[in-house]
């Protein structure tokens, strides 16, 4: 049910739909006749797009959590390598016959790269299916055809089927990968959401050391910077919102011990 109210409230919540529905919103006022409110709502949807699309607002939200951790020391021996899913796009390996990655394809190419150097490591990947409106395909399936072509041997690899958010992910791949005291795992995701994902793997009792990749700024100095492309901004826009409400909704459900979860 959890997943289910999280995917309705994004859709209206997100800034790129709230745009939409002030746009809709504004043109039917304005063919009803009253001009006032609906010219309002335009304007508003105006201050949005530039605001958010235009702006490096998007920008001073996503630098925090892409600073929050540090890559993990890697001297010593690793045990394990978890890979969130989300990079994968599976419906359209699964209608294609082809791999498929979006922007977050970091997670297998730098899980592939530390798998060369700890080749002991087990590599455990989560990721079940979130489509609602689509026939579901398992980000699992894709992810092992995936690995099995970058040269990962299947001995060496878990994949977890069923989690469809971050909790799930952690709850649903510690049963699997059954951690013992003292070894030594390794966290693959993204760095924008890699204090919340830190946070729940804490908190489900799973100590893992974070690798985060697919950074989407470069540097403070993009808290300057303004969006060439105004949809590039919208679309950071609602990435890093969304986080910053999730680590909100986690917190208040007891998903994670703290709002904002840093190194220990």
């Amino acid at each position: 049910m959890f997943f289910y109210l999280a995917k309705a409230f994004w859709f209206f919540a997100q800034p790129s739909g709230l745009l939409l529905l002030l746009l809709l919103g504004g043109a039917g006022l304005l063919k009803a006749g009253r001009d006032r409110t609906g010219r309002r709502l335009v304007a508003a949807s105006a201050g949005l797009l530039l605001f958010g699309g235009w702006l490096p607002v998007s920008n001073w939200l996503m630098l925090p959590l892409e600073q929050r951790f540090p890559r993990a020391d890697l001297a010593g021996e690793v045990d394990g390598i978890v890979v969130l899913g989300g990079a994968e796009e599976a419906r359209i390996w699964a209608e294609r016959a082809g791999h498929a990655l979006n922007e977050a394809g970091e997670r297998f190419t730098e899980a592939v790269a530390l798998a060369r150097r700890y080749p002991k490591a087990k590599v455990a990947f989560t990721g079940g299916a979130s489509e609602l409106l689509t026939a579901p395909k398992v980000g699992a399936d894709a992810a092992r055809a995936i690995f099995a072509d970058l040269g990962l041997a299947e001995a060496r690899l878990l994949l977890e089927r069923k989690a469809r958010d971050t909790w799930e992910n952690a709850v649903l791949v510690k049963a699997l990968a059954q951690p013992k005291s003292g070894e030594r795992w390794l966290l693959v995701t993204s760095a924008w959401h890699m204090p919340r994902a830190i946070g729940v793997f804490r908190q489900a009792g799973f100590p893992v050391e974070p690798w985060p990749v697919d950074y989407r700024t470069a540097g403070l100095w993009d808290a300057l910077r303004p969006f060439e492309a105004p949809a590039d901004g919208l679309k950071r826009f609602d990435t890093a919102l969304r986080e910053w409400i999730g680590l909100a909704v986690y917190r208040a459900s007891g998903r994670t011990s703290a709002l904002f979860p840093g190194p220990s």
